[in-house]
C-alpha cells in the first residue's frame, strides 16, 4: 500500500503542490527518496528515521521508498522532513484516522522528532492557500505572521508525536502565541529622519512628494554635500504604511533570504554600494534567491553614485523597471521574483563633481563630462521620470518652518486613494497599465498638443511623453482634481527638465 501526504515546494515565490508518497517494504532499514530531491532533501533520511525511532522504539526495520510527485520538478529545501515521517507513522499503521487531502505538512525534523522553523515557511503557507488547502501543520516561528492568514487553518507542532495526537483527534499541547517581530514598537510614525530636518530644498521636496503618489522614478545630480543622500533616505518617512497583502509579499521575500525586517508596516529601504555585484542587485545564484531590487519590492531602492556601478548592473535593470519583476534562468530552474519599487538614482553631474557649483570651479572638458554621464545608458537614462538638479542652499535665506514628513505623508495617502478609487485595485500612476490610465484620464486634445510640442524640442521618446502623462495625472491627484489640468502638465514637463541633463 502506498501511502500519500500533501506538501508544497516553491520556485521563487511561487508554490506548487507536491505529493509525498510513501512505501514501506520488508527488507534492511532503508530510505530512498526520488522525484529529483537535491542535497538538502537526500538528508532527510537520517533525520526522518531518527525521528521515527523517537516514537516506535523497534525503529522501521524495514525499507522505505519515498516519491516526491510531480517528478519531473527539482525539489530543493528540507520542507518535506515532516510529511515524509507523518508517510511513515501512517503506513506502519501509528495513525489510524484518515489524513484528509486537503491537509499539508511542512518542517524540517531534529533528530529527536522535534518539528525545526525552516526558511521560506510564509511563502509556502500563501502557495498553500492558492493551492486549496484547508489545514496546515507547521512549527513554531515567531516570525510567520499566521493571523494574517485568513481561509487556511495553521496548526503549530512542537514534535511529531504532537501531529499523531492531533491526527488521533487528541488535544493540542499549548503552545506560545505568535509574536511578530517582538523587539519592534507598534508604531508606524517611528521613522529617525523627517524632512522637518532638512533645511531649504523645497522644490525637491516638492519633487519627492509626487514620486511617492505616483511610485515614480527620481534621478538626482549635485555638487557633493548639496544633500542628496539625506533627501533620498527621508524620502521613507512620506511613504504610506503598507497594506497586508503587501506585508505578506515584503516578509516573504525577507524569510527567502534569511533578511532581518524591522517593522513588515514600514516601505522597505535598500542602499546597496555601488561595488556591489549584478547578482546581489538582480538576484541568482545556483539556487536563485532575491536581490536587492526584490528587498526593494513595495519600498525604495537608493543607488547612490549610480555612475559608479557598471554599466552591465544598470542595463539589467530595464526589465525590472519597466515590468515590475525579474526572471532569473538557471540550470537548475527558472524563477520570478517581484520588483515593483520606488528608484531613486543619485550621481555627481560630472567626475570632479563641481560642475554648476557656486563655490568650486570644475576642472572637466566637454568629453570628460559626456563620457561619465554615458555611463547611464539612454534606455536606462528613458526610464526616469523626474529629474532633479539640486544646489548648495544659503542657510541665511532659508526663512519659515519646514514641513514635516507627516503632513507630506498625509497629502500622499489622499492621492494614492484616489488612486485605488480610480483603478480598484492597489497600483499606482506610475504602474498601472496605459490602457486603464488613458481611459480613466484622458488627456484632451490641447494637452497633447503641449507634451508633443515639448518632446519635438527635447527630443523626448514616446515611452518618456507617457511618464509626462503618468506625472501630469499624479500632479492632479495631490491637487484633489479628478481631471488632468493643463498646469498639472506644464509641471510634469518642468520635472523633466534639468540643468545638468541638457547636455546628453
Amino acid at each position: 500500500m502506498t501511502i500519500k501526504i500533501s506538501s508544497v515546494s516553491l520556485r521563487g515565490l511561487e508554490g506548487y503542490r507536491v505529493q509525498v508518497e510513501v512505501q514501506v517494504r520488508p527488507g534492511v532499514e532503508s530510505m530512498v527518496i526520488v522525484g529529483l530531491p537535491d542535497a538538502s532533501v537526500k538528508e532527510s533520511k537520517e533525520r526522518v528515521l531518527s525521528s521515527i525511532r523517537a516514537i516506535v522504539s523497534s525503529g522501521t526495520a524495514e525499507k522505505v521508498v519515498v516519491n516526491l510527485s510531480p517528478s519531473e520538478q527539482k525539489k530543493n529545501g528540507p520542507l518535506f522532513d515532516l510529511p515524509i515521517a507523518i508517510g511513515i507513522l501512517k503506513e506502519k499503521n501509528y495513525i489510524k484516522e484518515q489524513i484528509p487531502p486537503d491537509t499539508m505538512f511542512i518542517g524540517i525534523l531534529s533528530l529527536d522528532g522535534m518539528v525545526e522553523r525552516v526558511e521560506g515557511m510564509l511563502p509556502a503557507l500563501i502557495a498553500a492557500k492558492k493551492l486549496g488547502y484547508k489545514k496546515v501543520f507547521l512549527p513554531y516561528d515567531p516570525r510567520v505572521p499566521i493571523d494574517m492568514l485568513n481561509g487556511i487553518e495553521c496548526v503549530v507542532v512542537q514534535h511529531v508525536h504532537d501531529v499523531v495526537k492531533l491526527l488521533s483527534g487528541e488535544a493540542p499541547t499549548p503552545l506560545p502565541s505568535f509574536t511578530p517581530f517582538p523587539n519592534q514598537e507598534p508604531s508606524f510614525n517611528d521613522h529617525q529622519k523627517d524632512f522637518s530636518h532638512i533645511i531649504g530644498h523645497q522644490f525637491t521636496k516638492e519633487a519627492l512628494e509626487i514620486a511617492a503618489a505616483g511610485g515614480h522614478y527620481v534621478l538626482m545630480s549635485d555638487p557633493p554635500g548639496c544633500g542628496k543622500r539625506v533627501l533620498a533616505e527621508t524620502f521613507p518617512s512620506i511613504l504610506p504604511p503598507l497594506c497586508k497583502s503587501a506585508q505578506l509579499e515584503v516578509i516573504s521575500l525577507y524569510q527567502l533570504t534569511n533578511e532581518r525586517l524591522y517593522d513588515p508596516q514600514m516601505a522597505p529601504f535598500r542602499h546597496p554600494h555601488h561595488s556591489a555585484s549584478s547578482i546581489a542587485i538582480i538576484g541568482g545564484g545556483s539556487y536563485p534567491k532575491p536581490g536587492e531590487i526584490s528587498l526593494a519590492h513595495h519600498g525604495v531602492l537608493f543607488l547612490d553614485e549610480m555612475a559608479e556601478f557598471t554599466k552591465k548592473t544598470l542595463d539589467m535593470l530595464r526589465q525590472p523597471l519597466e515590468t515590475g519583476k525579474v526572471t532569473i534562468s538557471r540550470v537548475h530552474s527558472t524563477v520570478i521574483y517581484p520588483t515593483s519599487f520606488i528608484l531613486i538614482g543619485a550621481m555627481n553631474p560630472c567626475p570632479c563633481g563641481y560642475l554648476g557649483s557656486a563655490s568650486h570651479y570644475c576642472t572637466c572638458t566637454q568629453k570628460q563630462i559626456k563620457g561619465y554621464r554615458n555611463r547611464l545608458s539612454g534606455p536606462v537614462y528613458d526610464r526616469m521620470d523626474i529629474l532633479l538638479s539640486l544646489n548648495s542652499v544659503n542657510l541665511n535665506q532659508v526663512t519659515g518652518k519646514q514641513e514635516t514628513s507627516s503632513e507630506m505623508r498625509g497629502r500622499v495617502e489622499r492621492a494614492r486613494e484616489m488612486q485605488f478609487t480610480r483603478y480598484q485595485e492597489q497600483v499606482t500612476n506610475a504602474k498601472v497599465p496605459y490602457d486603464l490610465l488613458i481611459k480613466t484620464s484622458p488627456l484632451i486634445d490641447k494637452q497633447q498638443k503641449i507634451i508633443m510640442q515639448e518632446a519635438n524640442k527635447n527630443l523626448w521618446s514616446n515611452r518618456v511623453q507617457i511618464k509626462i502623462f503618468r506625472l501630469a495625472r499624479t500632479i492632479a491627484d495631490l491637487a484633489g482634481e479628478r481631471q488632468i489640468t493643463d498646469e498639472s502638465v506644464w509641471k510634469a514637463i518642468q520635472l523633466r527638465r534639468a540643468v545638468f541633463w541638457e547636455m546628453r
